[in-house]
């Protein structure tokens, strides 16, 4: 009688109510927002093509040449099962401190060496495939996704004008290290005990995928195959070629991001007259640093250990089609900027004078 009558009295359910208002509320603001960038794109063009020019620019010259070989080279490796045998040549020295599989420790590889986004890609394809469970990957995802050092090395510390190379590569890429050290043996200290599983005898078997209905596991086949399964030279062939496809549509959604980003400075730059150097690095790094340069560095070195929005935002392009949080990954980078600010107070603390030198 009480839901009937408030049916004739126009009444809405309590549930419809909340969240038919929160839409509403996304809506206007997504609606204000995307009138606002559409006006300001109109009205300053020469502006915005400027910001989506230095987007475009800085993902063809820097992005391209240094993150595409390594996409493709890397696909390709996971796609013939070669990860294990690569990972062999460091895995002496990551398994007794960090207690994984050689397939975890490929990825802790290229995320480290290759660089952002390479870690997240690689877990995410390595997920897909069954070579990782989802706990795995989220540990991966944890401390594996960082600036790459050539880029880091090469561009970022002669930018800041930064004289010393040891202090700031540990920060970068020592921290991250150190806390995934940290996680394994607190919150991921279960991490290898997933793969184990009991026989009928009572014996230890070792599974090496993932328990998920999702996942399906098979081998790649030709409509003209010899005795069911492709020719050593086709296979090659058919798995280069999916994974110069694959690393080419990855790299167009990332460089699309790049320009969106840079493109967001136009905004403020429009309602106030002037761009702001300090939120340019936070939407897109390598875009805001050619613009603040020098001027706030220990600023940009922690923008730097965040990532900026839009690394958050080729992150998510990656694992979008796994169970991986992106919500994680966020929460992981803001302690890690945490940690790296106590590191340079600490430095500042103990050797003021060579402090940012």
């Amino acid at each position: 009688m009480k839901a009937s009558n408030a049916i004739q009295h126009g009444a809405k359910p309590h549930g419809m109510n909340a969240s038919g208002t929160k839409l509403s509320g996304v809506r206007l603001l997504g609606t204000i927002l995307f009138l606002l960038f559409t006006a300001c794109i109109l009205t300053h063009s020469e502006l915005s093509l400027y910001y989506a020019a230095l987007g475009l620019m800085l993902w063809f010259e820097k992005m391209i040449p240094s993150l595409l070989p390594f996409m493709i080279l890397s696909g390709i490796v996971i796609r013939l099962g070669l990860t294990q045998t690569i990972a062999s040549f460091v895995y002496p020295l990551i398994r007794p401190l960090y207690r994984v599989r050689k397939d975890v420790c490929y990825c802790m590889m290229l995320g480290f060496l290759c660089g952002f986004p390479m870690g997240a890609r690689v877990a995410a394809d390595l997920y897909a495939r069954g070579q990782l469970t989802k706990e795995e990957g989220e540990y991966l995802l944890a401390f594996c996704n960082n600036i790459g050092p050539v880029y880091y090395c090469s561009f970022v510390l002669p930018l800041l004008h930064r004289e010393l190379i040891v202090p700031y590569l540990f920060g970068m890429y020592g921290i991250p290290a150190l806390y995934g050290i940290f996680l394994r043996y607190t919150r991921y200290r279960t991490l290898d005990r997933l793969f184990y599983t009991r026989t009928v005898s009572g014996e230890l078997s070792i599974c090496t995928a993932p328990q998920s209905g999702k996942i399906k596991h098979g081998v790649i086949r030709s409509k003209n195959h010899k005795n069911g399964f492709l020719h050593k030279g086709e296979r090659l062939l058919a798995e280069t070629d999916q994974s110069i496809s694959a690393s080419i549509r990855s790299i167009l959604t990332l460089g699309g991001y790049m320009i969106l980003f840079n493109l967001l400075n136009l905004i403020p730059h429009v309602l106030y007259g002037r761009n702001f150097p300090l939120l340019s690095p936070l939407l897109e790094i390598t875009g805001g640093l050619s613009l603040l340069q020098a001027q706030a560095p220990l600023y940009s070195l922690l923008v730097l250990s965040f990532g900026g929005f839009s690394c958050i935002a080729q992150t998510y392009s990656c694992v979008k089609d796994t169970e991986l949080s992106i919500v994680d990954y966020t929460i992981h980078k803001v302690i890690l900027t945490l940690l790296n600010a106590l590191f340079y107070f600490t430095w500042f603390l103990l050797l003021p004078n060579s402090f940012l030198h």
